[in-house]
């Protein structure tokens, strides 16, 4: 007698359950995660970080240590022993040098610094905002040279900026340093990045049906949005201008006028004939990182918010 096979598919029939081969009652087979290769594990990453944070901190231990010695232990090389802390000491030295330049030097750097990055910042973010919402000729080329003036190194700039500044009379003046460092081509493109990312056609339309011309527009709505891009191009610029070095030592030679690195230097190059001026220059160093330092504290959220700007659209 023959016997039939039907095919449970064709005859419309449900195929019968695989049985799993841990009986009825077992568990389902537990999935293993793939191991992480050994220099990806958590050891290496932490003592690859606690690398990079001894290489920059190290520094400034080092200069706070030696700020706070005397000339003695600097001279002997045993600034962390701290035999006697003679911080204050040194830092009424500092601003009693030269008849107090070193105080001088602080105001011209804050000026140049404080000031310029917020003007910087506003033209910067401005632009970016005009590169974003306004369509009109040549607008992406324009943007093309803007980007290519980010690859163009300041230093090459600093000879053709002298020659226009002589041309005008501005050479040796506070205008010859303020001014050159009002345009940031950087910050022009992070302005165009944020104004993407923060700020929604919708929302401008809705602004000029209600009557606002396109400055008041700019000022009263979109600036607001774009805060945290403001603030983050204003940190760039602080810190670029607050260390500034080449363009002052071109344009400048009064030293009423010097940022504190070029007068800083101007007092290191006399250290080689007057070993008094070294302790000075550290201590100056120390004091001259410490609105950085603030700055980065004050406004690290709106830093934080506007390096994620753009990040998912």
């Amino acid at each position: 007698m023959s016997t039939t096979i039907t095919d449970p598919l064709r005859s419309g029939q449900e195929a019968p359950a695989e049985r799993s081969s841990s009986g009825a009652g077992g568990s389902a087979p537990m999935t293993t995660r793939p191991r992480r290769p050994f220099l990806l594990g958590r050891p290496v990453v932490y003592l690859v970080l606690g690398v990079f944070v001894i290489y920059t901190l190290a520094p400034v231990a080092w200069l706070f240590f030696a700020a706070a010695s005397d000339a003695d232990a600097l001279s002997s090389a045993q600034v962390f022993s701290l035999r006697e802390f003679a911080l204050f000491d040194n830092i009424r030295e500092l601003f009693a040098t030269d008849g107090g330049l070193y105080a001088r030097w602080y105001l011209n750097t804050i000026l140049y610094a404080a000031l310029g990055g917020i003007l910087a910042s506003l033209i910067s973010v401005a632009a970016g905002y005009a590169f974003d919402k306004y369509d009109y000729r040549h607008k992406e080329k324009l943007f093309g040279l803007v980007l290519l003036a980010v690859m163009v190194p300041q230093t090459v700039l600093a000879l053709p900026l002298y020659l226009i500044a002589s041309e005008i009379g501005l050479v040796n003046t506070f205008w010859a340093v303020f001014i050159p460092v009002l345009f940031n081509p950087f910050g022009v493109y992070l302005g165009r990045i944020f104004s993407e990312g923060y700020i929604p056609d919708e929302v401008l339309d809705a602004a000029r049906m209600d009557g606002s011309g396109e400055v008041k527009m700019f000022f009263t709505v979109a600036l607001k949005m774009l805060a945290p891009g403001v603030m983050t191009v204003f940190l760039f610029q602080l810190t670029a201008i607050w260390n500034n070095f080449f363009l002052p030592m071109v344009m400048l030679s009064d030293q009423e006028l010097y940022p504190v690195a070029l007068g800083l230097y101007n007092w290191n190059s006399m250290a080689t004939v007057s070993p008094e001026y070294q302790l000075v220059v550290i201590t100056g160093s120390l004091l001259g990182l410490l609105p950085l330092i603030l700055a980065f504290m004050l406004l690290q959220r709106f830093w934080k918010a506007g390096l994620t700007a753009g990040s998912v659209k």
